[in-house]
């Protein structure tokens, strides 16, 4: 499949500054992202934020069909909010669980989103378990389907775990959450803008996402999916005059679309930037970034496979962009500092952040280079040699 490199650079800023392997953590923005963004904020400046948010409507508006587009949703299933946590977290904290309940969740599930199951089985008397690993190092979807019985409250994944470059099979654990009526809350923080993800084909009842990672849209953004005939079983942990309506002296209304879980407040000119990076990724095409960013990302593990103490750590029967690996006698802290004093960036990921995994696996810390589409091949042989030459 043909790719217009030079394109998708031209319109990257920053692959004039800087070999950026980090698009896991924050990607380059794009120009028309950035152009959108600093527009508003000028108009602000010059009418007035209320003034200037009215004039935006539009754009704003077109956020909500665009992440829509992507995701195979309708706009009344989106809520654009703060980010990709608070997302997760209106979700997952308006389930309202009981003592006894049962979270079924995966080892490579994110700290952020445990903490909250710790959480709540505190306050609660629910119980958090871990499904296990098949032998590739994803979800075993047979001992899921085990494990389920009438207890199980909610399945929650996370699609693209943090570190190890596996892609969770989201829509095997679908089917098997459809078929027993479980909920089912989806993290697709790390997935969605990398790979194509279709809310029906994937059968999640809620999914969060963010706008700063691989849909490369601004800090500050992200998104929650619940799937409409799923909107009334979710209780939003806290409302406002935006999510709701103060109908009597007694009595609100909940407002019935998926913008009940968000709040008044909120940055137009990133949502606007949102919306427009989606346009973006769809202008490419979904298909397309995702056979880029593979073709990639497999020519990164194969030159750092051939290296002399290098040890791949990725995972899972599917790999995506995200790559992670260390080196014999060099901490993973001291390589991303030696890559950053030549203007490469990558990072690294520590086991409190895959807890589970990490430590069932005997690592402290890895490296964590992630590509895009925009990164070149001689990039990628570049960072190889880069590494090669660290001791």
């Amino acid at each position: 499949m043909s790719f217009d490199l030079a394109r998708a650079r031209a319109e990257t800023p920053g692959t004039a500054h800087v070999l950026h392997l980090n698009n896991a953590g924050m990607a380059l923005t794009p120009a028309p992202v950035l152009d959108a963004v600093k527009e508003h904020i000028d108009l602000e400046g010059r009418i007035g934020g209320y003034e200037a948010a009215d004039r935006a409507a539009p754009a704003v508006e077109r956020a909500y069909d665009a992440v829509a587009a992507l995701i195979g949703a309708e706009r009344d299933e989106i809520a654009i909010v703060e980010n990709a946590t608070r997302a997760w977290d209106m979700a997952f904290y308006g389930i309202g669980f009981q003592a006894g309940d049962r979270i079924l969740t995966a080892v490579s599930e994110y700290a952020s989103n445990y903490i909250a199951f710790l959480q709540v089985a505190r306050q609660t008397g629910a119980v958090v378990e871990v499904v296990p690993n098949d032998a590739s190092g994803q979800l075993d979807v047979a001992r899921l389907e085990r494990m389920i019985d009438g207890r199980v409250r909610l399945i929650a994944v996370t699609h693209v775990p943090t570190n190890g470059g596996l892609v969770n099979p989201a829509e095997a654990i679908g089917r098997l959450a459809r078929a027993h009526g479980i909920p089912y809350l989806l993290d697709a923080c790390q997935s969605v803008g990398q790979l194509p993800v279709d809310v029906r084909q994937i059968g999640c009842d809620m999914l969060s996402a963010t706008g700063r990672k691989y849909l490369r849209g601004p800090r500050g953004t992200g998104f929650l999916y619940v799937r409409r005939d799923f909107l009334d079983r979710l209780e939003p942990p806290f409302l406002d005059l935006h999510a709701a309506k103060w109908v009597a002296k007694d009595r609100y209304e909940v407002r019935p679309d998926a913008r009940r879980f968000e709040n008044w407040e909120g940055n137009v000119a990133a949502k606007i930037g949102l919306g427009v990076a989606v346009d973006y990724a769809l202008s490419w095409g979904m298909d397309a970034i995702w056979a880029r960013i593979g073709s990639l990302a497999a020519r990164l593990r194969a030159g750092l496979g051939d290296l002399s103490g290098v040890e791949l750590r990725d995972l899972g029967t599917i790999r995506c962009g995200i790559v992670t690996f260390t080196k014999r006698d060099v901490e993973p802290a001291a390589i991303r500092q030696a890559l950053a004093a030549q203007r490469i960036n990558v990072t690294t990921s520590s086991r409190f952040s895959t807890l589970i995994d990490m430590t069932g696996r005997r690592l402290d810390m890895v490296v964590r280079a992630s590509v895009h589409y925009y990164n070149s091949e001689d990039e990628i042989d570049r960072f190889v040699r880069a590494v090669a030459e660290i001791r």
